[in-house]
């Protein structure tokens, strides 16, 4: 009898391991892709940083070239073989859309709009990334899932259209552009976290653009001659270490944990992060509006995470 009871507390043990390894998985990214989406709410404050003494072009090939030698330096340290054949497709994914395009047009933006307004219009980026996600993957989330996803962006459009009077600028379209593109490669990032290393994928990306980057920083910087400061230079490192590779880094992971629909979720906070150290950081001014679309946009949050795909 005791063998067999042993043998029975044995068996339950082999069963229910693996469910509590589930759970301390999903837990764990979680935080991860939290920690992620805390490093993306610092990117702004610290892009009108670095716009105090750099150009848009300057510093958008700067901190690409300088996160890439960075990963490089990782990679080679590490002796990471090459990525696969089938993986370099997805890469180029990556690169053009989180590396490239994102940073470049939400850099435009942020010439002549605030950091506290962008933070709101890339709000959308949560249920763009869902849409894409959907598309490229074949996720199906539920009913209640997309209820609270558009509920969040319906709360994140009505909290824009009221800030920016009634019209879309310049500006506006920037950083719907960056929304399209960042949500593909998010996307494609995701997916290739699955069967790599996250911090692999993001590190791959920023190598492919380093022959484009190198000589882009040296061009851009005989038109638009750096201005160096504290401000300036806080601002370029952050966003080339901290959000352009450690913050994707564990993005990534965080992502290949618990899905991207639901990853994707946890940046529907990033733009009230994003208010929170644009009063601190910047100065600016909050509206009345803004506690009301971080209660709808904290609740669409729980209601997502908790909903099954």
């Amino acid at each position: 009898m005791r063998a067999q009871s042993s043998a029975i507390q044995g068996s339950e043990i082999a069963v229910t391991t693996p469910e509590v390894d589930t759970r301390a998985d999903r837990r764990s990214g979680t935080l991860q892709a939290a920690l992620g989406v805390t490093a993306f709410s610092l990117t702004f404050p610290a892009t009108a940083w670095g716009l105090e003494g750099f150009g848009p072009w300057s510093l958008v090939a700067v901190r690409c070239a300088l996160a890439a030698v960075v990963a490089g330096g990782c990679l080679l340290a590490l002796r990471v073989p090459v990525p696969a054949r089938e993986h370099r497709a997805g890469l180029a994914v990556v690169a053009a859309g989180v590396v490239l395009g994102f940073p470049l047009l939400t850099t435009l933006a942020l010439r002549t709009s605030t950091t506290a307004h962008a933070a709101v219009v890339v709000g959308l980026l949560p249920l763009t990334t869902a849409l894409f996600s959907a598309l490229r993957t074949g996720a199906r989330p539920s009913r209640l899932f997309w209820g609270a996803a558009l509920a969040g962006a319906a709360a994140v459009i009505a909290f824009t259209v009221q800030q920016s009077g009634g019209a879309l600028t310049r500006a506006d379209a920037y950083l719907f552009g960056a929304l399209l593109i960042c949500a593909a490669g998010y996307t494609e990032g995701g997916r290739l976290a699955r069967t790599m290393p996250g911090w692999q994928v993001i590190g791959w990306a920023l190598v492919l653009c380093l022959p484009l980057a190198l000589p882009g920083a040296l061009v851009a910087l005989s038109y638009e001659p750096a201005r160096l400061s504290a401000h300036s230079v806080t601002g370029l490192l952050w966003v080339a270490v901290g959000s352009q590779f450690l913050g994707l880094v564990v993005w990534y992971r965080g992502m290949a944990a618990i899905g991207i629909p639901k990853a994707s979720q946890l940046q529907l906070a990033q733009p009230l992060l994003t208010l929170v150290w644009s009063v601190l950081l910047l100065g600016e001014r909050l509206t009345p509006a803004a506690p009301l679309t971080a209660a709808a946009v904290l609740v669409c949050i729980a209601l997502t995470q908790r909903a099954r795909g």
